[in-house]
């Protein structure tokens, strides 16, 4: 806080010492200081660590039951420390000194302490400490911003796709608290032509679960890329989910369908995953009759496919659970698959005839910014979309 503000409000300090005469001193040269303070005072270590709610603690180094720098170590040892200004001996100079070089703000000798010296002290420790904060504060956002980008790279990677004819969009959102969760996507064009599309969901929230995600989706493309069928694909990644989970309930779900290289028919697997919708006006669900388990899930059975026909023009849309499972209109009702049909098919309808239009958002965007506004808000969960279409004009 600035010095004004401080000088404005009381500053909370906490003496811990326990001579009674010494204590008397210390609160009679602040309050000759004028300084505003809201003094408090502990007699021990002990009693000091239930009470660091407080923005500069005076702490003499001789107590009862701490001696030397144990009780610095202990209040510094607090989740969110305050500031601590250390009360020395005449004859420990070198004792302050080593006490600063631990973490204490200053020091302070004991008979040499004046009002203003100690009115001094207690602002610059608080704005030392507030300094130290926001800085160590101000890292670790850093450090988080990069550790999101990284994962991001991992989790949402630019398409491998070379077919110019086919549309391909993808989308993401992060949940409301800005973190990536363990939903993922990819899209891959193989060596015959066709072209394979996934949206995975690791179960729970959190850079884990991420890290998790972005293994997942690695392991998958590589798998396609190397010309595995795409049920073997879906063993290779339930193999690396089960090599990399921390803990044996996490599970994943996904989505996968391979477009024939004729662009006229895909093969879809459920693996416990939401069912992609043909978009259009009305859109509608893709078959969902051959739903298989959740990757990850101890349960015999694996994944057979349903073949969809998709004819000379279509677009299909797969997606996470987030956008099902968010609330709408201020309340605890859920958008559900109903609800998000209604509006891809708004936005599907909306987008027709702009497509000279350069700076619109894409489908997916309108799509994610439409249930963002339904919601009243950010979305609570992650979201991503894939949208594949062929023969389309918008």
């Amino acid at each position: 806080m600035p010095y004004n503000e401080l000088n404005q409000r009381p500053a909370r300090v906490l003496l811990v010492e326990d001579d009674d005469g010494d204590a008397l001193l210390v609160s009679e040269l602040l309050a000759d200081s004028g300084i505003q303070v809201d003094l408090q005072r502990a007699r021990s270590v002990e009693e000091a660590a239930r009470r660091l709610d407080v923005e500069c603690v005076l702490l003499d180094l001789g107590l009862p039951d701490a001696a030397g720098f144990s009780a610095l170590d202990r209040v510094l040892a607090a989740p969110r420390p305050p500031a601590v200004v250390v009360l020395t001996g005449l004859a420990e100079t070198g004792q302050g000194l080593q006490a600063v070089a631990r973490g204490a703000q200053d020091y302070l000798v004991k008979g040499e302490v004046s009002p203003e010296l100690l009115a001094r002290a207690v602002r610059y420790a608080i704005q030392r400490r507030r300094a130290e904060t926001q800085e160590r504060d101000l890292y670790r956002a850093q450090l988080r911003a990069s550790e999101t980008s990284r994962l991001e790279r991992a989790l949402l990677p630019t398409p491998l796709v070379g077919d110019g004819e086919l549309e391909v969009l993808v989308g993401y959102r992060a949940g409301r608290d800005g973190l990536l969760g363990g939903d993922f996507y990819d899209v891959v064009e193989r060596a015959d032509g066709s072209v394979a599309a996934v949206v995975g969901d690791v179960a729970g929230h959190g850079p884990d679960e991420a890290a998790l995600g972005a293994t997942l989706r690695t392991a998958w493309r590589t798998s396609v890329l190397a010309g595995l069928p795409a049920a073997q694909v879906l063993d290779v990644v339930e193999q690396i989910l089960s090599a990399e989970r921390g803990r044996p309930e996490i599970f994943a779900t996904l989505v996968m369908v391979v477009v024939d290289p004729e662009r006229s028919s895909m093969e879809l697997f459920l693996c416990g995953h939401p069912t992609p919708f043909l978009l259009d006006d009305p859109t509608t669900s893709l078959p969902s009759a051959h739903r298989g388990r959740a990757l990850g899930i101890p349960v015999l059975g694996g994944w057979t496919s349903v073949r969809v026909e998709l004819g000379d023009r279509w677009r299909i849309i797969l997606f996470t659970d987030g956008v099902l499972e968010t609330t709408i209109d201020g309340g605890s009702a859920r958008l559900g698959e109903e609800g998000l049909q209604e509006i891809m098919a708004e936005q599907v309808r909306g987008g027709r005839g702009r497509h000279a239009d350069a700076s619109r958002l894409s489908l997916v965007d309108r799509i994610l910014e439409a249930v963002r506004a339904r919601h009243g808000g950010d979305l609570v969960d992650d979201t991503a979309l894939v949208v594949l279409g062929w023969g389309q004009d918008a």
